[in-house]
């Protein structure tokens, strides 16, 4: 005889899986979407990318070397719950500061174990990544399908100003390259690698103007990672325009879309994303291919307005400012993971170069972008 369960995930298209639950006693509601890494399960619910989101884990033990503060990518948990198969509380590796689940339980999140993640997964990528939430066995079907029906899609939605903060501020004083980044969710990482190869990085909020940033002395303008739909960004879109041409510009994951936008491309929703520490990547310069650590739902369409590539081969787009080259094919679905504009001193990548967590086969990005600035 076993116990019964203490808490379901209900999906907005009526699937139901049961598990037990673990985190703290709220229901959660948002997109369901997974990740397939195998370790780094702090950095990911930390990760302001993952805001308006549930995280489920495919990898089935999470919890298993505790937390510690120098695996925090942010200032505080931006996933609203987390959905696991064996979910672990140890606090007995070196650097543990805190058990996974006591730690959870403190911040108020609400979590889930027990769960068949292998069938969940399964069922978003034939189905597609849709809202749901996590429910205490308390709250009848009928309520939480009510809570589900009131939670606005990701298609829309702007999580830019939720995470992004309300002043600027300089990190790594005193360095050679002074980098003035649209803080949409950067994670903690980025800033890290960025100073550590001698920039002084000043993040400024998302509603920062065009105006205000070429007003100061930053060599070069990045923009960030972070969370929601591109489309709905229209108003950093509009500024990142007027800073093309000017100075440098470089984007990472949203900010890859975003700088497309700006340039006149378009960009869709991808179906259940990428989000994982183990996407291959090629690039097309070297011919060479990246292990790499991704998390966006949303991509940059093809010349041909659709969201494959099919040839190893730098094609181009003609853009609002001059040609702009394809870089970098993800292999698994050969989707656009990285430009370069031709005509201007601009160049993205799609995925997450810093690697946290994840493989570090991307960490030259920093040099490439670091060392075309000082050049510039």
């Amino acid at each position: 005889m076993t116990n019964a369960p203490t808490a379901y995930v209900l999906l907005e298209d009526g699937t139901r899986f049961d598990g037990d639950a673990c985190g703290a006693d709220v229901h959660a509601t948002g997109e369901v979407v997974f990740t397939t890494g195998m370790s780094g399960y702090q950095e990911s619910v930390t990760d302001p990318s993952f805001a308006g989101q549930l995280i489920t884990f495919s990898y089935p033990h999470i919890g298993n070397y505790g937390i510690s503060q120098r695996a925090m990518e942010s200032e505080r948990i931006w996933a609203r719950a987390v959905i696991m198969r064996a979910a672990v509380n140890r606090e007995d590796a070196p650097e543990a500061e805190r058990g996974w689940l006591d730690w959870l339980l403190d911040c108020g999140v609400p979590a889930i174990s027990g769960v068949d993640t292998r069938a969940l997964v399964r069922h978003i990528r034939e189905a597609g990544a849709m809202r749901g939430g996590i429910f205490p066995a308390r709250v009848s079907e009928g309520e939480a399908r009510e809570l589900i029906a009131a939670e606005p899609p990701m298609v829309g939605a702007d999580f830019a100003k939720v995470v992004t903060p309300d002043a600027a501020h300089t990190v790594g004083f005193g360095g050679d390259v002074r980098i003035a980044a649209i803080d949409t969710g950067i994670k903690g990482s980025i800033v890290r690698h960025l100073t550590e190869r001698g920039a002084e990085v000043t993040l400024h909020p998302c509603t920062v103007t065009a105006e205000e940033l070429l007003a100061t002395d930053a060599h070069a303008f990045f923009l960030a990672n972070g969370p929601g739909d591109p489309a709905a960004l229209d108003y950093i879109v509009d500024n990142v325009r007027q800073l093309i041409g000017k100075r440098p510009v470089w984007g990472i994951c949203l900010g890859h879309q975003l700088l497309c936008r700006a340039v006149g491309l378009e960009t869709a929703k991808l179906p259940f994303g990428h989000r994982g520490g183990n996407h291959p990547v090629k690039d097309l310069r070297t011919g060479r291919i990246e292990i790499t650590s991704q998390n966006h739902g949303f991509a940059v369409k093809a010349p041909d307005g659709g969201l494959r590539i099919e040839a190893d081969e730098p094609v181009r787009w003609e853009t609002d400012f001059g040609a702009a080259a394809l870089t970098h094919v993800n292999l698994y679905d050969r989707t656009v993971e990285g430009l370069q504009l031709l005509d201007v001193n601009s160049a993205t990548v799609q995925y997450h170069p810093e690697a946290g967590p994840g493989p570090n086969d991307a960490l030259y990005q920093f040099d490439r972008f670091l060392d075309a600035v000082r050049s510039a």
